[in-house]
């Protein structure tokens, strides 16, 4: 094969940018792109590697032996090596050998621009273009008008590998996806899908979540247009698709980035900045110019080349305090004698301003467990720029609250209510998450107390809190059916319980309150603002009673919201309201059709009688272990 030739995808001002910290579409320069040369069809190689003495493309085409296509270095110190190869062609597998000048380190690594990898336990990565004619114009065109804020926002989370297996072991293709889980996402009414990491990972037990190609769908599934496919049959029903994205720390594996050219190139060289103690991993440099490009083009890459509709950041509270999971002395303050990592919130800023002024429509959603302030807040206002944030403190608490026997609940009323206290300093989104029934924590039906009856009634009555509480809503997969064990990433969710009544009736129930939150524009026109939430009563600890009004932008649109946390049904229950209009009901997790009594009552009139310091009230029935909405 003809010898590397020299070529660049590379102008000056490109250099500046990288230099800088700017360019924030390296994937079109960097890594493996099909072209021609002087009419040679091949591929153009490009890597950064500065402290290389030496980088030479290994592959099938030349036996995987270095020297044999050594690339060029760049003569403008910015490190990057780059060539052009005639006869290269799409599907070659390749990697690079990197000889440092430290020692005379020899690495052999994947691409961390390549878009897309042998599948593992195979590490090399492919030549690929991934070209797809995409069909969804009028989604992205109007997109803001599913996915703003003040929209429905109910999101099913997915475990790709693990959703459903065919042959009882066998993963489901993106293909097989595109139609299968599109359609069942699309039946059950939720708004938007979120997948964990996708993005290439060796290692099936990290769940994905220890990335070595950024820029690649894992081939586990299929192709990268095949992922595109499954992105584009979302949109075709109607549904937004989220990636999760691990900025926070990526694995030692030999063939990842970790000390890529024989220097800590994308790690912090300081192991008590560069090294996390939880999960064995490296973490980035994001004080690092090109590093903090590396990792924005990535950001950017997911929502220009593959579509996606928003970026849920993984692990953020790790990313901003030098002392996550670390003891004394185990770590350095900054220049301000304080934990916070100042160049890690510098570069969450900058991602969220970058994304949000190039892509229309999209969000970003910040997993972070702190009481950090202005996650969600605009960068302009000192915030971190996400859209959102994972109301973690509230799942706490909820699940907390409903995993006590009834009869104590009315103790411990303000766990439920405490969470209005904090509810709109962030925008917040609920998540019932896989970090939730995984490691002994137990399923969410089976943190239910009570019998078999109780236990659904309990799941029915937590979904229906969750669905009418302010924020925006996230629900890991096998929740929607009541899966009676935990999550296993090896096997499928237990399909088989959906012939059982009580299971189909969880899944009822989150079918209808999916179309009673899109439906309802008081659920989610102001679903981030105290504007949009009023206590009722939150102090009835004698029936462990709540009640509240969500509100919209037109009155006409109120609902009332009353919970029953205990098995007794409550006749005349007193409830205050402000008009004389006949109520309707619209939503009563005890409803038969969900397994459950039939109790309570289809209409009612209020009377002038002043109660809960509103000028009306009305008397109701109130169904055992339920949630009832009114409008």
């Amino acid at each position: 094969m003809a010898a590397v030739i020299p070529h660049s995808f590379f102008t000056d001002f490109d250099i500046n940018l990288f230099k800088s910290g700017k360019h924030f579409r390296l994937y079109e320069k960097l890594g493996a792109h099909l072209t021609k040369v002087d009419g040679k069809k091949g591929t153009y190689f490009a890597v950064w590697a500065p402290s290389a003495k030496s980088v030479s493309v290994v592959g099938e085409f030349n036996h995987w032996q270095a020297g044999e296509h050594e690339l060029n270095v760049r003569w403008d110190q910015s490190g990057i090596w780059e060539g052009f190869i005639p006869g290269v062609d799409m599907g070659t597998l390749y990697k690079y050998k990197i000889q440092s000048h430290h020692n005379d380190i020899w690495t052999e690594k994947a691409d961390p621009f390549g878009r897309y990898c042998e599948i593992p336990p195979n590490t090399a990565s492919v030549v690929w273009d991934a070209s797809y004619k995409w069909k969804d114009e009028s989604w992205m065109k109007n997109r803001t008008e599913h996915n703003a804020l003040d929209k429905p926002y109910s999101v099913y989370e997915v475990h790709l590998g693990s959703w459903k297996k065919k042959n009882g072991w066998e993963s489901l293709s993106y293909i097989e996806l595109a139609d299968e889980l599109v359609n069942y996402v699309a039946d059950m009414g939720f708004t938007h899908v979120e997948f964990m990491p996708i993005m290439e990972y060796p290692y099936d037990p990290s769940w994905g979540y220890q990335l070595t190609g950024y820029f690649a769908p894992t081939s586990r599934f299929g192709k990268p247009e095949d992922f595109k496919l499954l992105v584009d049959k979302f949109h075709e029903k109607g549904i937004g698709v989220i990636l999760d994205w691990v900025p926070s720390h990526f694995p030692e594996d030999a063939h990842g980035l970790g000390f890529f050219d024989g220097s800590h190139l994308y790690e912090h060289p300081d192991r008590r900045r560069g090294y996390h103690p939880d999960w064995k991993s490296l973490i980035f440099n994001y004080g690092r110019n090109e590093v903090r490009a590396f990792l924005i083009s990535n950001a950017v890459f997911w929502l220009d080349q593959y579509h996606v509709d928003g970026l849920r950041v993984d692990a953020v509270a790790s990313m901003l305090y030098l002392d996550y999971s670390r003891e004394d002395g185990e770590w350095e303050p900054n220049m301000y004698g304080n934990n916070e990592n100042l160049e890690a919130m510098s570069f969450l800023r900058e991602m969220n301003q970058e994304v949000y002024a190039s892509f229309e429509g999209i969000q970003t959603i910040a997993e972070e467990s702190t009481a950090f302030t202005g996650v969600s807040k605009p960068v302009h206002y000192g915030g971190l720029g996400f859209g959102m944030k994972w109301m973690m403190g509230w799942m706490h608490d909820t699940l907390e609250f409903f995993k006590k026997e009834p009869i104590y609940r009315s103790y411990d009323l303000n766990n439920i209510t405490f969470s209005m206290t904090y509810a709109f300093t962030e925008n917040f989104m609920l998540p019932f998450s896989h970090d939730e029934v995984v490691y002994g924590k137990n399923s969410l039906l089976y943190r239910m107390p009570g019998d078999e009856w109780q236990r659904f009634a309990n799941l029915r009555m937590l979904y229906g809190y969750m669905f009418t509480h302010p924020g925006a809503n996230l629900l890991f997969m096998g929740g929607e059916f009541g899966q009676s064990s935990e999550w296993d990433f090896q096997n499928s969710l237990d399909w088989h319980l959906t012939q059982y009544d009580f299971h189909s009736g969880i899944q009822e129930t989150i079918k209808d309150l999916n179309k009673l939150y899109k439906e309802s524009p008081a659920l989610y026109e102001k679903q981030f603002s105290p504007e949009g939430f009023q206590w009722i009563e939150y102090n009835d600890q004698e029936n462990t009673v709540i009640s509240y009004k969500r509100m919209g932008n037109d009155p006409e649109d109120d609902l009332i919201v009353v919970c029953n946390f205990t098995p007794v049904p409550r006749e005349n229950y007193r409830v205050g309201v402000h008009k004389t209009k006949q109520m309707k009901l619209l939503f009563n997790s005890d409803d038969a059709k969900y397994a459950g009594s039939g109790i309570g009552k289809k209409t009612l009139r209020p009377t002038a009688k002043e109660w809960n310091g509103c000028p009306k009230s009305v008397n109701m029935t109130l169904p055992p272990l339920s949630v009832i909405v009114y409008k």
